[in-house]
């Protein structure tokens, strides 16, 4: 693009000020346990977390909304109205629930939203609090805005905006999202339907031989899991025997556990080219030879990724099963007779619950099928958004205009997001929390994990990011 960023507009002094609110706001929302599965002791905190928001945006003149299908699981909704002539609504979409934390492991507690060595500690400071508290500074500037201009921010358009700007920060992420957003994409649809949505886990920068990339989430994979029941022979434990249900579900286990080939889709093939374009030399060389699939994609990838990261891109490159629970035996003398995996398959666009259970009965093998019940729990269908277009176009070109050293490119998660529920309303939903990061942060180990953090540094490059890809795409 090349009109000047509309952040730019703006003083230092308001951004600086809006950093400040926005670090009040994340450890704001850290110091509510919103933990998923709810803690019995506190069963409402997501309720909690989202009457903040609601309190939050009353203040500034608006007129939230809370839904609680469950209850204890709120979810809060805004919006603010553009003049109508633009097309469909931009969603900033975003998540209150958290795993839960051992706050034994930690250096500091997960819910104190300590401040140190230029970070915000706490569980939910990556996941996704901190995105819940851009976008709601994004609201926040555009409500300012509209008073300077002596409107009414709750039913006047907000100057310059040619489309509805909204705020659906949901309940039940964590747990597959039946409390949260899935609900509200049957119930409350209008609360997701847009033209596009920006949602977690995406925009974040990574350093790989020397060159920052800013990988777009496009795409996700789908989840499902099966549960497995393995029928042996019982018996005592003196006398061992081949049909132990034990014994062959960990022969089972192994099976399962061995990785898949490599297998590119348009998403993936599209992100190792524009890396190997980037970066040049070996590491191009590298990453060339993994989009070709050979034999050695997986050294390729250790050799040229930190193990945070190969961990990743190997999960991006092929279907993946985890093993996870295994049940057995009764007693140390007893040879169990019945056996219970479960196990956590990720798949691949173009892929079905029936390819995939083709694939694990095949992995088990003729030998031990028989003996199998394979159940299925759950599942989750991939998800994928064009990787071009205006909506795109506009995260690509701002991330470009505030760092033009970065290299913006599209990607897939390993994981699920909201954006699956988004989908089901016909909203393409992108993984855009833009932060711009150390060269030597562990932030793909910071989900879900010990001393999740998030630098101020980062927040304060992300805010005015976000506000420009919505002025833009609004305007």
């Amino acid at each position: 693009m090349t009109a000047a960023l509309p952040s730019e507009a703006i003083a230092a002094a308001t951004w600086d000020a809006a950093h400040g609110r926005l670090v009040a706001t994340l450890r704001d929302l850290i110091r509510i346990p919103s933990v998923n599965p709810p803690d019995p002791a506190a069963p409402d905190g997501e309720l909690r977390a989202a009457r903040y928001l609601a309190d939050r945006l009353t203040a500034l003149g608006l007129e939230p909304e809370i839904v609680e299908p469950v209850a204890g699981r709120g979810s809060v909704h805004v919006r603010l109205r553009g003049d109508g002539t633009g097309g469909d609504p931009f969603l900033l979409l975003s998540h209150l629930d958290v795993v839960p934390a051992a706050a034994d492991r930690w250096t500091h507690h997960p819910f104190a939203a300590d401040i140190a060595d230029g970070y915000i500690y706490g569980r939910g400071a990556v996941d996704m609090k901190d995105m819940v508290a851009m976008e709601l500074g994004v609201v926040e500037q555009l409500v300012a805005e509209a008073r300077a201009a002596g409107l009414d921010p709750a039913r006047d358009p907000i100057p310059g905006l040619r489309r509805d700007v909204l705020f659906t920060c949901t309940a039940d992420e964590e747990a597959g999202a039946t409390a949260g957003a899935r609900w509200i994409a049957e119930h409350r649809p209008d609360w997701l339907r847009a033209a596009g949505a920006v949602n977690e886990c995406g925009g974040v920068s990574v350093t790989v031989a020397g060159r920052r990339l800013y990988p777009i989430q496009v795409a996700e994979k789908g989840f499902l899991a099966y549960r497995i029941h393995v029928r042996g022979t019982w018996g005592h434990g003196s006398m061992p025997r081949e049909d132990n249900a034990l014994v062959m579900a960990a022969t089972i286990v192994d099976r399962l556990a061995a990785p898949g080939p490599v297998r590119l889709t348009p998403v993936m093939a599209r992100f190792l080219e524009a890396a190997a374009e980037a970066l040049g030399g070996d590491a191009a060389t590298a990453m060339r030879r993994i989009a070709a699939g050979d034999a050695g994609a997986d050294r390729a990838i250790d050799a040229l990724c930190d193990p945070m990261y190969a961990r990743a891109l190997r999960a991006l490159v092929r279907q993946t099963l985890s093993p996870d629970v295994i049940h057995a035996g009764v007693k140390y003398n007893v040879i169990p007779g019945d056996a219970v995996l479960e196990v956590d398959c990720r798949i691949l666009p173009g892929t079905t619950e029936a390819d995939m259970r083709a694939e694990v009965e095949a992995r088990i093998g003729s030998d031990l099928l028989a003996a199998c019940d394979i159940e299925l729990m759950v599942y989750g269908e991939p998800v994928e958004s064009p990787a071009e277009g205006a909506f795109y176009d506009t995260l690509v070109a701002t991330l470009r205009d505030h760092d033009p050293d970065g290299v913006p490119l599209p990607v897939m998660a390993p994981f699920a997001t909201d954006a699956k529920a988004a989908a089901l309303v016909g909203t393409p939903t992108y993984g855009f929390s833009p932060l711009r990061l150390d060269p030597d942060e562990r932030f793909l180990e910071r989900f879900h994990g010990v001393d999740e953090r998030v630098s101020l540094d980062a927040l304060r490059f992300g805010l005015p990011v976000l506000y420009d890809v919505v002025r833009r795409f609004c305007a």
